[in-house]
């Protein structure tokens, strides 16, 4: 199957799609996530499902260049709130690269979300197993979630509304669909449950949801394989880090919370 070409400054390359998912891992190790966008970007809008791997390239590229631009952004927002004191001159300096920030990570959240909402989704509601539907409503409610972070006014409620939303879509899936063990379930408990914490600031509502997801998997962890409890024992933790943070009465800095990281397992 030919991709569409992929370009990246001088570099061009037209190929198969296993010549794509070469050059994705390829990036990947180099640890150029931009150029591994390009590439795994070409084989998830060829029109046709991807693989496990494949799903796992995507949220890891677009994960590692929009994640480093979030530890940016938040790094220079609270350096404004510090640096108050030195005038107009150095707050307008600080404000200009804050905006650059939000732009670059405006541009690549809505690039995954373009993806997602114009072939990924539409493609995996029509497909007989709905594991790959709930990885990636999963996604898009943490892109949606990621503009939300940094998003004021109307548009900070609109984007908070649709990531709760493509959330609720996946958990219903998910629901009936996969087993309170699965790591995809519990990944998307966690990052859901983070969601109402920092977002809809609904702590009782991230704990209670957290909790849920931790007791109904532990209840029937004694019933899977050495394999499978790594994968799931592993996202539990995270579970309860989140929990034991959110209900000890400490100031939490934004962005201390624990999220799912799709490379611990995938449907």
């Amino acid at each position: 199957l030919l991709v569409r070409p992929v370009r990246r400054g001088s570099f061009a390359m037209t190929g198969t799609r296993h010549d794509c998912v070469f050059m994705a891992k390829l990036a990947e190790q180099a640890e150029r996530y931009e150029d591994m966008v390009e590439h795994i970007k070409a084989v998830a809008s060829a029109g046709t499902e991807l693989t496990s791997e494949e799903r796992m390239l995507l949220s890891s590229a677009y994960k590692n260049t929009v994640g480093m631009r979030r530890q940016a952004w938040r790094a220079v927002n609270a350096l404004e709130a510090r640096e108050t004191q030195k005038g107009p001159l150095i707050q307008n300096l600080i404000r200009r690269y804050r905006a650059k920030l939000e732009e670059e990570l405006r541009s690549r959240c809505e690039d995954m979300l373009s993806i997602l909402r114009d072939g990924l989704i539409p493609r995996s509601l029509a497909a007989e197993g709905k594991g790959p539907a709930v990885f990636y409503y999963k996604l898009k409610g943490d892109y949606l979630r990621y503009l939300a972070e940094f998003a004021a006014g109307d548009s900070h409620g609109r984007l908070a509304s649709d990531a709760h939303e493509a959330y609720q879509q996946a958990s219903q899936l998910a629901l009936s669909e996969l087993k309170p063990t699965d790591p995809q379930r519990l990944g998307l408990a966690l990052n859901f449950s983070v969601f109402y914490y920092e977002v809809f600031s609904a702590p009782e509502k991230a704990c209670l949801l957290a909790k849920a997801a931790f007791d109904d998997a532990m209840s029937v962890m004694d019933t899977l394989n050495e394999d499978e409890y790594g994968d799931s024992a592993a996202i539990l933790q995270l579970l309860r880090d989140n929990l034991t943070l959110w209900t000890s009465g400490m100031t939490i800095e934004e962005g201390s919370t624990q999220e799912f990281d799709s490379n611990l397992g995938d449907m």
